[in-house]
């Protein structure tokens, strides 16, 4: 029933289409005017299809040229993860080579402008106007929007009949904005699989998918202007209101529009981060409508955009349905559903472990989503993945022992996931609030995990790391610690020398990571390849500050990034790297540091963020 019901739709709607075609071109008075806003009449299709094929060979080629730099960066981390595990003298990485450093100086890891990429710019508390991309983002950014610019105004000027020219504008605009909707869904999923083979963050790819939103958006209000210009200069706004009401093409031409330019309004950055959980859910629905609503206008008239909207919205509906497969593989087993352990810390943080009823292999690095069943269960999360310990499931018998430790089967082993959550607003202010009522601070409940996600960044190769953590963000730089050390131990590694930089605002905060920490400092052979500095910015009592040995040392205030950065190249121990987990203005610091030292040897910088 509902199929025939959407047949007659469409049927009739390409009845109406082809009326009002016929009819303008028998109105002698309208015949320069009215034809120009039907149909494909003064559209350039040959034209489209070469910017269509322009536009994603660009995209395409930009791809390949990534890889290959990617694959010769693994081929070079390879070679030196070989040749310099298990030696403590490594002066040949620790040398430039090449000319690379300016590349990474000045265009790779340099902000658009003086010092600031990642620190917001706030307006209040509760609202900010982002950020700013970095210059090599900001370059990709504007040669993209300038090719589609460029193809837009392509038009053939000479023509007398104005209103010709206008249609194919329409024709151009329209071809455009659904071309550059298949990459817009691609860089919005968290299953995107270009993450691993590029290994570009997802925050990168989040990036572009604003940007590429943004010309979508013009492009289909474009395209609509064009059409209700040309239709209202044929035959008024009771005609153009008239076709809106009876004509599907039409409706749901501008059911895509409007929805579009709601995201576009929703999504404008104070408003986002004012009320992001509402733009979530108003920015999926929207999306929604806006997939539909052009997939629907395409259809009814036939369209040559019809096949890519069609993948578009495949694309979308798949990604979406591969994040229920996630969830289920994660949190799904014989022995039941996660469940989570929220405990309310000191300094309005939450440790929350998440109990899969499995056995997961997780890289250090990586982050995943959360959800609980009690606390906004739609809404999901990311958060930087900080501890993860295999256990024996209830009721499992060993196998084997290996140098006095039991052995058990995979099938036989559950991973606990543990994350430190801060509390801001919305859901983490709920579920802080949630775990702090109880007495003790302690909270039970069901959960589910969707991960994890990112996780290829190797520091394996490396030296030398040095890594910096701002406040939660030693979530993301304890797990790397934990693994160097393991490595280093077997020497199954480069890395000889790790340098650990955590800030905090109040030593009350170095309770989030106190279990994992007694852990790592247990471990057999910290002490001769591990440094930890902690910097305690707002002490109570700067006389508690006291460092206990010389490879755990604390100090009030705020650490002078650059003298750090410049007594670590002093002692560089091969390739270095250093990493990033922490506030826009932390991160900034660290970058301009960074920056600062690359003639000075072989210096790599990671940034993790979650800008949004």
């Amino acid at each position: 029933m509902a199929s025939h019901h959407v047949h007659q739709l469409l049927h009739t709607g390409t009845q109406v289409v082809a009326r009002a075609s016929h009819t303008n071109d028998t109105e002698a008075p309208q015949g320069t005017i009215a034809p120009y806003a039907t149909l494909l009449n003064g559209v350039n299709q040959p034209m489209n299809n070469m910017y269509r094929i322009s536009s994603w060979w660009s995209l395409g080629v930009l791809a390949m040229l990534i890889l290959t730099i990617r694959l010769s960066q693994r081929i070079n981390a390879h070679i030196r993860h070989v040749s310099a595990m298990g030696k403590t003298v490594q002066t040949f990485w620790a040398k430039n080579s090449s000319p690379l450093w300016k590349f990474k100086k000045y265009l790779l890891y340099a902000p658009l402008v003086n010092k600031r990429h990642n620190r917001e710019f706030r307006l209040s508390a509760a609202m900010n106007m982002g950020t700013l991309p970095s210059r090599f983002h900001s370059i990709l950014i504007f040669l993209y929007l300038a090719s589609n610019l460029g193809y837009t105004l392509q038009l053939d000027w000479s023509q007398k009949n104005h209103y010709k020219v206008v249609a194919e504008l329409r024709g151009r605009s329209g071809m455009l904005s659904v071309i550059n909707m298949i990459p817009l869904v691609i860089f919005a999923g968290r299953n995107n699989p270009l993450i691993p083979i590029l290994q570009i963050s997802f925050d990168t790819y989040n990036l572009m998918h604003r940007w590429l939103g943004r010309i979508v958006i013009f492009m289909a209000v474009l395209h609509t202007w064009c059409w209700g210009y040309v239709k209202y200069k044929a035959v008024g706004w009771s005609g153009l209101f008239h076709q809106l009401n009876v004509d599907p093409f039409a409706t749901w031409g501008m059911i895509g529009t409007v929805a579009m330019i709601i995201i576009f309004i929703s999504a404008f950055s104070p408003v986002r981060h004012a009320f992001y959980e509402t733009f979530l859910d108003v920015h999926i629905i929207m999306a929604a409508f806006a997939l539909g609503g052009t997939w629907i206008h395409c259809q009814v008239a036939h369209l040559p955009p019809l096949p890519y909207i069609q993948a578009t919205c495949m694309l979308w509906a798949c990604e979406r349905v591969y994040r229920l497969v996630v969830l289920l593989r994660a949190n799904y087993s014989s022995n039941g559903w996660t469940y989570a352990t929220v405990e309310a810390l000191p300094g309005d943080a939450c440790r929350v472990t998440m109990h899969l009823p499995k056995k997961m292999h997780i890289n250090p690095g990586c982050h995943a989503y959360l959800r609980f069943l009690n606390i906004n269960p739609l809404e999901c999360h990311p958060f930087s993945i900080a501890w993860v310990e295999h256990k024996a499931a209830r009721g499992s018998l060993p196998v084997s022992e290996k140098n006095d430790e039991i052995m058990l089967r995979d099938k036989d082993l559950v991973t606990d996931v543990s994350f430190v959550i801060g509390a801001q607003t919305g859901f983490t202010r709920k579920l802080f609030n949630k775990a702090n009522a109880c007495s003790p601070r302690f909270l039970t409940l069901k959960a589910a995990m969707e991960g994890p996600y990112a996780g290829h960044h190797s520091l394996d190769s490396y030296g030398h790391v040095v890594l910096f953590a701002g406040a939660t963000g030693i979530t993301h730089q304890i797990g790397f610690t934990k693994h160097l050390i393991n490595g280093f131990n077997d020497g199954s590694i480069a890395t000889r020398k790790i340098t650990l930089v955590w800030i905090v605002r109040d030593s009350e905060h170095l309770e989030w990571v106190r279990p994992w920490m007694d852990q790592i400092l247990r471990l057999p052979g910290r002490r001769d390849c591990l440094t930890i500095k902690l910097f305690v910015t707002r002490p109570k009592n700067p006389r508690e500050i006291i460092s206990p040995s010389n490879t755990v040392q604390m100090f009030p205030g705020r650490p002078n990034i650059k003298l750090i950065m410049e007594g670590e190249v002093k002692e560089q121990c091969g390739a270095m790297a250093v990493t990033v987990c922490g506030p826009g203005g932390l991160a900034d610091n660290v970058r301009e540091a960074v920056l600062d030292v690359q003639e000075d040897g072989v210096v790599d910088f990671i940034e993790e963020s979650f800008t949004w």
